[in-house]
């Protein structure tokens, strides 16, 4: 019986421990979010709770993107399994043009607020707000991390390192990315309907 491991059972193990390594963090930002949001459900007992607050249309916006972005994230790790080089170039680059509308109207969302006379901070800021901007900055800072991931495959792809047997790249940022999109929509749904 032959110990050794064939290369492809070691490329099997390896994008495993990726994977999982991956999935750890995950879990440990959806940790942070589940406290964050556990916060803003013992903070509204609190007089100065704003009741009638309304989410910035922007932030509507931006999670259509966000989903539009996993969309196209999908179509890309489809395509390089066809090895269509072609589409998956497309749609790594529509991810990330849609991205930086994401980015966009979530900035714009926070000039909303700021026009409603909402702040973040100082003397006419208020808990609801403080927290709504949090969560949110938050998630931009993991998103940053998300189109860091994005340009390295866009990089990686150009460099034609990746093909229908070596999709781990993009399999991993579409992981994190999918995890992103669906962190942001369960983010704005409970900010939106537990006011």
């Amino acid at each position: 019986m032959d110990t050794k491991m064939t290369k492809q059972e070691h490329k099997q193990r390896s994008d495993k421990s990726y994977k999982l390594l991956l999935l750890f963090a995950m879990l440990s930002m959806t940790m942070m979010f589940a406290g964050l949001t556990s916060a803003f459900v013992v903070s509204k007992s609190r007089t100065d709770w704003l009741k009638d607050f309304q989410m910035p249309s922007s932030f509507l916006i931006s999670t259509i993107v966000i989903i539009a972005c996993s969309v196209t994230f999908y179509l890309a790790q489809k395509a390089i399994k066809k090895n269509n080089r072609n589409l998956t170039t497309q749609m790594l680059l529509a991810t990330l043009v849609l991205s930086i509308f994401f980015i966009f109207f979530q900035f714009r969302g926070f000039d909303q607020l700021i026009q409603m006379g909402y702040f973040f901070t100082g003397s006419q800021s208020n808990i609801t707000t403080t927290f709504l901007y949090v969560v949110a900055l938050l998630h931009l800072v993991h998103l940053f991390g998300g189109i860091i991931s994005l340009l390295i495959i866009i990089y990686n792809h150009f460099k034609q390192k990746y093909n229908s047997s070596q999709t781990l790249g993009i399999e991993l940022g579409a992981m994190y990315w999918h995890f992103l999109d669906l962190l942001w929509v369960y983010l704005f749904l409970f900010l939106f309907f537990f006011k």
